[in-house]
């Protein structure tokens, strides 16, 4: 049992279920998710060498192929999608939200689970989040001034909260020596922040999951096909292009995962319950898609990975 409560898929299922059963208390819960998310960011960092930080030509490459694939590929592909077939602003909003923020912290110790290159995620990543005190702000006053008016500076700041402060305190926690202390406690604390995250999110959208579910449908729609199908041709490509496989694995979570926690706190934070809808939904379908990426690397990518050393 203590086994099944450290587990992420399950404590992330249950957080679902909790949300759509009893999700009435999300509405006390909403202020914390902002601290939360600053913990999580903190605890994730926590293990990257700070060393990396200070040669900014090793940074180069790694970060503009994470920008390329994570704000430019996968950002537009959600604006271009959202603009089709998405008519409420609010939810709109959320995708523009979805679009300018970096990839998902999981894509670093997923990297690891699915035997992917280690280096190349987490220079990607922490170069990504750094470009993003820039580029999130910056790209959602740009795609949202026509509809609603957010200061970039409101923006920064909490982007600032979310990522400059969590890799300062990283870096502190890391010269003091206390992150050998966290680190039996890390992922445990880690999984348990994002049951608060997600259990706030669904259970303030689950009026609409319950009693409207085929307002869903388009965002559902997006949701899949900015994941499941857009990771197969992510794959189909770097194949056909001779990547290896850990770098292939890093790249379809660098191409398909975005912080879906920072979207939903930064819309519930700057707009309503509503515009965390696509952050929600697509919470519920990085779960899965994470437990498919799992039973695919154990069938077939370890396989084509072995077979790559003969």
């Amino acid at each position: 049992m203590l086994r099944l409560l450290r587990n992420r898929d399950v404590i992330l299922i249950l957080a679902l279920l909790a949300g759509l059963g009893v999700g009435q208390g999300a509405a006390y819960c909403e202020p914390l998710v902002l601290p939360a998310l600053g913990l999580v960011m903190t605890l994730s960092v926590l293990g990257v060498p700070m060393d990396i930080l200070r040669s900014p030509k090793d940074l180069v490459a790694p970060t503009l192929l994470a920008l390329f694939a994570n704000f430019l590929l996968l950002g537009g592909l959600q604006l271009g999608l959202s603009r089709l077939l998405i008519h409420q602003p609010e939810i709109s909003n959320g995708f523009v939200l979805l679009a300018v923020v970096p990839p998902a912290v999981a894509v670093i110790p997923f990297t690891h689970l699915l035997g992917g290159d280690r280096i190349f995620s987490l220079v990607g990543t922490v170069g990504s989040y750094l470009s993003a005190l820039i580029l999130t702000p910056v790209c959602a006053w740009l795609f949202l001034a026509g509809e609603v008016v957010v200061h970039p500076y409101r923006i920064a700041v909490i982007v600032a909260e979310l990522i400059l402060l969590p890799l300062l305190l990283a870096a502190l926690l890391q010269r003091w020596g206390w992150d050998r202390s966290l680190e039996p406690y890390k992922g445990t604390v880690t999984n348990w922040s994002f049951f608060l995250i997600t259990y706030t999110i669904v259970g303030l959208n689950r009026h609409l999951f319950l009693q409207q579910p085929l307002e869903l449908l388009p965002v559902m729609v997006i949701a899949l096909a900015t994941t499941f199908l857009w990771g197969e041709i992510i794959e189909w490509f770097c194949r056909w292009q001779g990547v290896s496989q850990p770098r292939l694995t890093s790249l379809v979570l660098l191409g398909t995962l975005k912080n879906y926690g920072l979207a939903g706190g930064l819309a519930l934070t700057l707009f309503s319950p509503q515009t965390s809808v696509p952050a929600a939904v697509s919470t519920v379908f990085m779960i899965v898609y994470i437990i498919w990426l799992n039973l695919k690397w154990q069938w077939v990518w370890k396989r084509q990975a072995k077979l790559a050393k003969f």
